[in-house]
């Protein structure tokens, strides 16, 4: 066993360390809305649950030198926002929004992915999701970073679900319908594989 202090490494180091240790991670598909109309979108596999009593979800967006991204931006002024999980059907549209656009530009229409209207944000979503879900903002926090914030860590509300009836049956959705993409590391990706039960202790 190697012992390995994380304030001996480049940010850098510490992430390829963490990323390729902590797998396979969720895909956050985020859209949002700048206040000059424009609807971007952006993936992140730095994405999780929060808490189901409010159902509410976090996504942490990266601060690459320092400079808050679009995704994270338009969130802080617009406090709304879609998160749509990423499949085997939408990955490679989604793989697309990756690049580094212009904030006057949109990543949706570049990937070729079509907007479908919310019910509770202005935020519009994509069709091309089997889920999606509307979030309002609940909090957002500066972290990380010796001398400046590292990433906007962002908390959101869920206060609607969109979920594909092919995939959903009596309140539960099939894995195996749902198709998710997890991230690994690199550019290295993984599909659900070998599903397994075990019972929890009482």
């Amino acid at each position: 066993m190697i012992a390995i202090d994380p304030k001996q490494l480049t940010e850098r180091e510490n992430y390829k360390f963490l990323i390729g240790s902590i797998i396979p991670r969720p895909i956050a598909f985020v859209t949002t809305q700048s206040q000059e109309g424009v609807v971007n979108g952006a993936p992140f596999s730095f994405f999780n649950i929060v808490s189901s009593n409010p159902p509410m979800i976090s996504v942490s967006i990266q601060r690459p030198g320092g400079h808050v991204k679009d995704t994270a931006r338009n969130i802080l002024a617009g406090k709304e926002f879609v998160v749509h999980i990423v499949d085997t059907d939408n990955v490679e549209k989604i793989n697309e929004t990756a690049a580094n656009l212009p904030p006057e530009e949109s990543e949706i229409l570049r990937a070729g992915l079509t907007l479908v209207n919310s019910t509770h944000v202005k935020v519009p979503g994509v069709k091309e999701s089997k889920v999606r879900i509307e979030c309002v903002l609940e909090q957002a926090l500066e972290l990380g970073g010796d001398t400046e914030p590292g990433c906007d860590f962002i908390i959101g509300k869920v206060v609607q679900f969109h979920i594909d009836e092919a995939i959903c049956e009596e309140g539960r959705i099939d894995p195996h319908e749902l198709g998710a993409v997890s991230r690994l590391a690199g550019n290295d990706y993984a599909e659900i594989g070998k599903v397994f039960t075990m019972e929890r202790p009482q």
